[in-house]
């Protein structure tokens, strides 16, 4: 055996030759063997720290260690990652500059980042690492990466499966495969995780539907030799179908009536068999129990499977348990929210019994707040004894101050700009303070509002408002909208409530307001007084400055889980409306409403709702062909509350219907163009509105996006209102017995091409300053309707168009809306699309297949 004589390295720059020597068994001294100087060679390599080592000497035992130390890395660079940025990728890796540069590592990361894109479905994604060599032993480490395209599930098969076909149970799994209708899906690619979701999906949805031996054998996913797309199969095992056998319900709790419990249950005997209706059924048991106050009632399902009757006996077994009390109820998580505004918010106390229906309605009524996170929900903690409870309620806060600046486009205001502040807890108390002001062609208002939800801490609440609105009543001529008449309303309203019971509450509140109704005189008027041949009988009797005095009542029942955005529960209220404590309108109004909503499962929500009023003159009939309600009080109906009408497209108007023809002839013909007919919806003194609509649940990626989509059908109509007094521009012919003579389309058969003009509603023939019959001819007249003009007498023709006018719609007879629609929280802000389709319509109707709405903020 030999000895080593000296010890020595060579080629260490950044490394000290005693770290070498370190790592090896070799000293000076002492004996070695060629199986030492090999294992110090095999040490040194392991270490990390060098690119390359030999031992010369080992003959003479003069032995020298020569290295070649591992560079370090001055750069960590990615070319080609534009699916992930470099701070995704730069978390994961280990080499980083002033780093050793090792092979190793090297491998190490390239695995990373592969599986970094494996987690985003890019299977076929490849990285090739090189190294620059630069001075001072320093390199670049260059991860050249090929992201390739995502790996989608080309296809999904299933083996074994007998009674339901393929594309039932694909629908049931979480995983979709790729194609145009499931664009927007992020599930369409590969997930392992999902994989294992889906067996249990299916296994769940054979045991729905009876199949309690149900099983999934075998679930593979294959990648195609290209890497681009999976192929997944499933062996599947369906087993017989089972029935519900006796179904018996056993409790060790002697409040408890067995067979009455039992009797109550949603299972019966004979049904198919149902593990979710089991499963429902052990939390029907619980909040039975826990109404009683048995907080920790232990319910367990026992389950005796006969497989030569297929039939599934159940027993409930309800453990013994002990009455609860609440020991304590603990807030936590609420910074700015004061305890009292979520404790007055909870219907059960501290030393109450427990009570479970309590418990989930306080849940809800702090959920209908909008002050804290979705879906809260009161945790239930054992006491300090076995008959105490502890409620946590862990809230997480909302930011409550909203400041928004939007503008946006909608088919029913044209172009929006929109700014509001809102405080909906201000100081932490529950308050809420706002200021709004909008601004559109069609509607442009101001307004402050504070309300207090528990006035000095008693259960009343008290709010008030003060606003401006000013609003343009308009039609259309074909694509041109027109004015017709103005609106400012100026004035304040005070409401106050106070809960009945724990779902009634009892609403007053109170209204001045001064509402001016203004003509454009350039276009409306005649020497200085409003114009009916112009404006219509109805637009002048509406001019005018008023005050309306207002005092109001409401009853309203409430049981929503939510006010947001409700999923169940149900709202009703009936309100009504006096005018007349002072002011000069004088009416009474009432107004019924009410919603359900019902959670059917799978996501989708159904809710029915429904309204109605009709108000009445407080001041006699009217004059004939007035009204006694005006036209700015009436209810109107129509976009966007009434979807397939357009906006006032339901209900009572009269259409304005022109002549055309040659003036040289005296020839008048009736243009029945819908778009050059002049359509002023009159609004009525009754109405109703009725609506079914379901929710549609989407997959995840479009629940991500934000979409809600869902089916409606709308039944509806408005009614109730005098004929307002035709106005034409010729007199009317009249038959024999005085009453006046209509031509087999529907309009007047008018005398000659006589002018008349109206004065307060009394015609007057038009005389030129010569005596003569003023005409539509431009020379001579018209001895008979539609005759050509004869004689040399210069005119002078009245400058309005001739024209008839007809009042249409005035009937309760239902419109019938269908049609779908998606909510849409895009990035340009919320929009709302909606395609209805008017069935049933009354003559002069405006409907209408489009609709949206969409802002955004800046």
């Amino acid at each position: 055996m030999r000895t080593v004589r000296s010890l020595r390295v060579e080629g260490s720059q950044r490394i000290e030759p005693e770290t070498v020597l370190s790592y090896t068994r070799l000293r000076t001294g002492e004996p070695y063997t060629n199986e030492t100087v090999d294992q110090a060679i095999k040490d040194l390599l392991a270490s990390d720290l060098l690119a390359d080592v030999a031992i010369e000497g080992v003959e003479t035992g003069d032995l020298v260690i020569r290295i070649r130390e591992n560079p370090v890395i001055n750069r960590v660079v990615f070319e080609g990652n534009k699916r992930l940025k470099n701070d995704k990728i730069l978390k994961e890796v280990k080499l980083a500059p002033r780093q050793i540069f090792t092979r190793t590592a090297v491998r190490a990361d390239v695995a990373r980042i592969v599986e970094l894109y494996r987690r985003q479905g890019r299977f076929a994604a490849t990285v090739a690492p090189k190294m620059v060599s630069l001075d001072q032993n320093r390199v670049d480490v260059i991860f050249e990466i090929q992201e390739g395209s995502k790996s989608k599930v080309r296809q999904i098969n299933i083996i074994g499966n007998e009674v339901f076909p393929d594309g039932k149970l694909r629908g049931e799994m979480a995983t979709k495969v790729s194609s145009l209708k499931t664009l927007l899906s992020s599930n369409t690619s590969y997930d392992q995780d999902r994989l294992a979701y889906d067996q249990q999906k299916l296994r769940q949805f054979y045991l729905t539907e009876g199949y309690a031996d149900f099983r999934v054998i075998s679930a593979v996913a294959e990648l195609t030799p290209d890497k681009r797309d999976f192929i997944i199969t499933y062996v599947v095992e369906e087993g017989p179908r089972y029935k519900f056998g006796p179904v018996t319900v056993d409790s060790a709790i002697r409040d408890f009536d067995d067979k009455r419990l039992a009797a109550a249950l949603q299972i019966k005997e004979g049904e198919w068999y149902n593990a979710k209706a089991v499963e429902d059924t052990v939390e029907q048991l619980s909040e039975t129990a826990g109404a009683f106050g048995y907080a920790f009632a232990d319910v367990r399902p026992e389950f005796q499977r006969d497989k030569d009757a297929l039939t599934m006996t159940m027993n409930f077994h309800i453990g013994e348990a002990n009455r609860t009390y609440i020991e304590r109820i603990e807030i936590t998580g609420n910074r700015q929210t004061q305890d009292k505004v979520i404790r007055r918010e909870m219907r059960v106390a501290e030393g109450d019994a427990f009570n479970t229906f309590l418990v989930k309605r306080s849940q809800d009524r702090i959920n209908s707040l909008g002050y804290f996170q979705d879906k809260f929900e009161i945790e239930r903690k054992e006491g300090s004894t076995p008959d105490r409870i502890v409620l946590a309620a862990n809230v997480e806060e909302r930011a409550n101050g909203e400041l928004t600046l939007s503008a946006g486009f909608s088919s029913l205001e044209r172009f929006i700009l929109q700014a509001s502040i809102r405080q909906r807890n201000f100081r932490g108390m529950g308050q809420t303070v706002s200021a709004s002001v909008d601004y559109s062609s069609y509607n442009k208002s101001v307004e402050l509002g504070f309300t207090e939800p528990y006035l000095f801490d008693t259960n009343v609440a008290l709010g008030g408002t003060i606003f401006r609105q000013d609003y343009n009543a308009f039609n259309y001529i074909g694509s041109d909208r027109s004015t017709t008449y103005s609106q400012v309303s100026t004035g304040f309203q005070l409401v106050a409530g106070v809960p009945l019971t724990e779902y009634w509450t009892l609403s007053a509140r109170y209204q001045l307001k001064q509402d001016d109704v203004t003509l454009d005189k350039s276009s409306f008027y005649t020497d200085g007084v409003c114009d009916p041949l112009k404006a219509g009988r109805y637009y002048c009797e509406a001019v005018g400055n008023r005050i309306t005095s207002l005092l109001g009542f409401s009853l309203i029942y409430d049981s929503l889980n939510s006010r947001l955005r409700p999923t169940r529960g149900q709202r009703f209220s009936v309100s009504t409306d006096f005018a007349g404590l002072g002011g000069d309108v004088r009416y009474a109004r009432a107004k019924l409403d009410g919603s359900k909503y019902w959670s059917v499962g799978g996501g989708f929500i159904f809710s029915l709702a429904g309204e109605g009023g009709y108000i009445k003159s407080l001041e006699g009939s009217g004059a004939a062909g007035v009204d006694p309600i005006r036209i700015t009080d009436r209810f109107y109906l129509g976009e966007p509350q009434f979807r397939g009408f357009d906006i006032r497209g339901v209900g009572p108007r009269v259409q304005r219907i022109y002549y055309t023809g040659d003036a040289a002839s005296g020839t008048q013909l009736l243009n029945t163009d819908r778009d050059q007919i002049i359509d002023d919806a009159l609004g009525g003194t009754a109405y109703y509105l009725t609506k079914a609509e379901l929710e549609i649940p989407l997959g995840a990626g479009a629940a991500e996006l934000g979409l809600r989509p869902s089916v409606f059908v709308q039944l509806g109509g408005l009614f109730g209102i005098k004929d307002p007094g035709k106005t034409i521009a010729f007199d009317q012919a009249r038959n024999a017995d005085g009453s006046l003579a209509y031509n087999k389309d529907g309009s007047p058969t008018l005398l000659p091409a006589q002018q008349y003009t109206s004065v307060n509603g009394v015609q007057t023939p038009l005389y030129t300053t010569s005596g003569s019959l003023a005409t539509t001819c431009a020379v001579g007249y018209a001895t008979t309707y539609g005759g050509a003009c004869t004689g040399t007498n210069i005119n002078t023709p009245y400058t309005t168009a001739a024209f008839y006018e007809r009042f249409v719609g005035d009937t309760a007879r239902p419109r019938l809306s269908v049609g779908f629609g998606v909510n849409w929280n895009s990035p340009f802000g919320p929009l709302r699309i909606d395609i209805a389709k008017a069935l049933l319509s009354a003559e002069g109707d405006d409907t209408k297949l489009i609709t949206f709405n969409v802002g955004t903020q800046f």
